[in-house]
């Protein structure tokens, strides 16, 4: 009787881990190309970050100094994440924001280094960003959105 109980337990646990709830969960965006469609558009670095969620080094991108008006966009499907105007130096050596533009960034959990950690993505590619902290300007939203660089393109804003 009791080897039935396990068997049955071990197999129910198996059936619900593979069941269609997760699968529900499972995000559908706008932009879907395949994984040889990303790597020949992206460079090897935005396609690293973007693609397989990695980070690049500190103060490697140019846009952490960039101090000109503009957007900046997904470097993947040119979706507008920030303004230039909520872009503050962090000192953390990534492009740091206050704020998204609201509905173009998604989020998810990150345990990667063992700890939830809020995950940014475009929410139109789904292309990895960075992560949200509560750690920044506390005049203003109290967040930092600290971004890899390489998933990001920068807009100039035009003269007018």
């Amino acid at each position: 009787m009791m080897k039935r109980l396990i068997l049955f337990m071990t197999l129910f646990g198996l059936y619900s881990c593979n069941s269609n709830a997760q699968k529900a969960n499972e995000k559908t965006y706008k932009v879907i190309k395949t994984d040889s469609e990303w790597k020949a558009q992206l460079s090897d670095i935005s396609y690293f970050v973007l693609r397989q969620a990695g980070t690049e080094r500190a103060f490697s991108s140019v846009l952490n100094d960039n101090h000109e008006a503009g957007t900046y966009n997904c470097a993947a499907c040119n979706t507008p994440l920030f303004l230039s105007k909520h872009k503050y130096d962090s000192g953390s050596g990534w492009p740091s924001f206050d704020r998204e533009i609201k509905g173009n960034v998604a989020y998810s959990v990150d345990y990667k280094l063992g700890y939830g950690r809020s995950e940014e993505h475009c929410a139109t590619c789904g292309g990895h960003l960075g992560h949200v902290f509560d750690d920044g300007p506390k005049e203003t939203t109290g967040n930092r959105h600290c971004i890899n660089g390489a998933a990001l393109k920068f807009i100039q804003k035009k003269d007018e």
